[in-house]
């Protein structure tokens, strides 16, 4: 696939944040920071006072869509903070598009999609896959939890090792497809003809998506995971999502 260019698309630091999600997101270099080998380091730190910290950014450009007739790929090699256990209670590391009509609106979620490419919490040794879309509560999405699958990453756990992450909107063949990928294996499908045809069109007839790359700390995912409230007094705080690399490719 030829390369559409992530790498002219400049990250902004936003704040906002979803879903209960406790964490407040600075531009403090402790917070994000690029780590001299290469990497992108998203780091979440507990305060003296309780207050924590953490870092999401996400790409100017907001109109990565497959052409018509084509395919988009988006893909990430990624470290989940490296850690497991108690001490992960909390951790929810993601990397995602939203559809661009959500900057300047917040209102229109989720019906103007989003795809979650990996997500983790917990420090669990899995890996997951979610489309957003449609009303919430409900609607073809099954909101506020989303179409979504999750697997152990091959060869070595998720937590703590580089693996490769990729979602992929398929327009060349019917029903469209959007597809999911850990190291290169195909872990979760959604089609078109699995919802009405106005979500469906809500979500892939505006202008395009932006990426997103964060480390919250707590909230609706991590903790209806662990069964209880999280990060917990026993969570340690320091663990870095690495990033490697982004990229997109269309293909006509």
């Amino acid at each position: 696939m030829p390369a559409t260019a992530a790498g002219n698309s400049l990250p902004v630091l936003v704040t906002r944040s979803k879903h209960s999600e406790i964490q407040r997101y600075t531009n403090d270099r402790a917070n994000l920071r690029l780590d001299g080998t290469g990497n992108l380091r998203i780091v979440p730190w507990r305060a003296a006072n309780g207050e924590w910290t953490s870092g999401r950014i996400e790409t100017r450009r907001s109109n990565f869509k497959a052409p018509a007739g084509g395919v988009l790929r988006i893909e990430g090699r990624i470290q989940m903070p490296n850690i497991t256990g108690t001490g992960a209670l909390g951790y929810w590391p993601a990397f995602w598009a939203l559809g661009s009509p959500y900057r300047g609106n917040y209102w229109n979620w989720p019906s103007i999609g989003e795809f979650d490419i990996m997500e983790n919490v917990n420090g669990i040794n899995s890996v997951w896959g979610v489309l957003h879309c449609g009303v919430n509560p409900g609607g073809p999405c099954n909101e506020t939890n989303g179409l979504g699958a999750s697997r152990a990453c091959p060869g070595s756990q998720c937590p703590g090792n580089f693996h490769t992450y990729r979602f992929e909107w398929d327009r060349s063949v019917s029903p469209n497809q959007l597809r999911w990928y850990v190291d290169g294996q195909q872990f979760h499908t959604v089609r078109q003809n699995q919802m009405d045809a106005t979500s469906w069109n809500n979500m892939t007839s505006h202008q395009g998506y932006f990426i997103l790359l964060n480390v919250a700390m707590g909230g609706a995912f991590p903790n209806g995971v662990a069964g209880r409230g999280t990060p917990v007094p026993e969570t340690t705080p320091g663990r870095s999502m690495a990033v490697d690399y982004v990229a997109v490719w269309t293909r006509p």
